[in-house]
């Protein structure tokens, strides 16, 4: 059996192998699903994604399995870690920031201003995949990009370093990258004027640097012998398709709760009333990751930020007894209603995290609003991907209840009336984002098969 396209999600655990055929003819559709561990810490990924292929060919009831491509997302060897450096914190350093989360990053280490020794000790310590280094609008204060450059070439270390700041500074930066051996990329500045981000450039060029240098990682040296076309690190590709999914129905949310993280990346411009009275820009693409809200990894400690008495009274089982035997899928009842709650947890703080609020100032004038946050009031849709929120029974619960976020009135989020919720069904947004980069049209139409979407859906209805 030959098949068009084969799509790995090498995870820090879980290999998981998605099949797709009818990608060229226009009638794309998903065969199916199967899954392995990843093999990454015996120092050959190829291992994990032969075993996960076996996996496939049985569910399939086809061995062998030939298939034209395959691509890639992995989180695995660390995932993509970076450390991001600018002049401003509330300025240059936060438009790296969701640059670099945007593109799937997990950031380790984010500083502002000159660099200290302290700072280059800890990078040091972090030892980063990627450094991603900003600083000073286009034409701006231009000394402590150049400064903090000079202090990355005295590093000596192998990872790449992107330059996204002034852009007077770039011919200078250039030149010490290159006297100091450092694989230098560059583009365009991420904040190239006050209150104006420019992040797109940047999160792209962030992929295309994992792609170069993921394949030189421990254990996954060999991945190119199998994966023929893109690798991108799995968040990003879960924000590429969540953009792909705005271009089809408009403003929306994409939630994934995770046994170590929970991430909520939104696509949405906010209302015109509330970007009269931000303090600060917001990209038109988030994500934010929440590490301390993971269901299993943190599941004691998001017990504890709940409250074990809490937990007891909304589930009806001994929270301390579960949680002494706690795994990473339910195995039994008692398990499955403390996952499905700590999931509701984990989901509602991470969306109240993301969300904006208003807040109220005093002055002369008397009382003023202005808000601070993404402004998701105008979003219409909820989505649901992830193994929590697209395997445990009760999902449909957590759902509808996430709704209910903007009572308060001050979380910039919309009335539950206006929100409607989707599952990814199939689990392959991931999937369908690294898809996207050469068939787009295929993946759209997949994707609105998972998510159960009419073909004649319109955006926003």
């Amino acid at each position: 059996m030959k098949i068009d396209v084969l799509v790995a999600e090498i995870g820090s655990t879980t290999t998981v192998m998605n099949a797709f055929h009818g990608i060229a003819q226009g009638k794309p559709v998903f065969l199916g699903q199967a899954q392995a561990p990843t093999s990454v810490r015996d120092g050959d990924v190829r291992i994990g994604l032969e075993q996960a292929l076996k996996a496939l060919e049985e569910k399939l009831g086809a061995s062998p399995l030939e298939y034209g491509e395959m691509y890639a997302t992995s989180s695995a060897a660390g995932g993509l870690r970076m450390t991001v450096h600018g002049l401003v914190y509330d300025m240059t350093v936060r438009a790296a920031k969701e640059a670099a989360l945007g593109a799937g990053a997990n950031l380790h280490l984010t500083t502002a201003g000159k660099l200290r020794e302290s700072d280059l000790a800890e990078i040091r310590r972090i030892n980063p995949n990627l450094i991603l280094l900003a600083g000073g609008t286009d034409y701006g204060e231009r000394e402590t990009a150049l400064y903090n450059a000079r202090q990355l070439c005295c590093l000596a270390m192998p990872a790449p370093v992107i330059y996204a700041g002034n852009i007077q500074n770039q011919a200078e930066i250039r030149q010490m990258f290159k006297e100091a051996g450092i694989t230098g990329y560059f583009t365009e500045n991420v904040y190239p004027r006050l209150d104006e981000l420019n992040i797109e450039p940047t999160r792209k060029i962030i992929h295309q640097v994992f792609e170069e240098h993921i394949t030189k990682a421990p254990g996954m040296e060999h991945v190119r012998d199998l994966v023929t076309g893109s690798i991108m690190p799995t968040p990003g590709a879960v924000m590429e398709c969540t953009q792909l999914l705005y271009r089809m129905i408009g403003d929306l949310v994409v939630l994934d709760v995770g046994g170590a993280t929970t991430d909520v990346h939104s696509v949405t411009e906010g209302s015109e009333e509330i970007t009269s009275i931000q303090i600060s820009p917001e990209p038109l693409a988030k994500r934010t990751v929440e590490g301390d809200l993971g269901v299993y990894v943190n599941a004691h400690s998001l017990a504890d930020m709940v409250g074990y008495d809490v937990l007891t009274r909304e589930t009806g089982v001994d929270v301390e007894e579960v949680l002494s035997r706690y795994k990473p899928i339910p195995d039994d009842e008692d398990h499955r209603k403390l996952t499905c709650q700590l999931t509701w947890h984990a989901a509602s703080m991470a969306l109240s995290r993301h969300a904006g609020r208003l807040r109220s100032t005093y002055g002369s004038s008397g009382r003023q609003m202005y808000a601070e946050g993404k402004d998701l009031t105008q979003i219409r849709w909820l989505v649901a991907t992830g193994g929590a929120l697209t395997r445990l029974p009760g999902r449909e619960w957590i759902l509808e209840n996430l709704k209910q976020l903007g009572v308060s009135g001050k979380l910039l989020y919309p009335k539950a009336d206006r929100i409607r919720t989707l599952e990814d069904r199939d689990y392959i947004m991931a999937s369908l984002g690294v898809l996207s980069l050469r068939y787009p049209q295929a993946a759209g139409q997949l994707l609105a098969q998972s998510l159960g979407l009419s073909e004649d859906c319109e955006k926003g209805e």
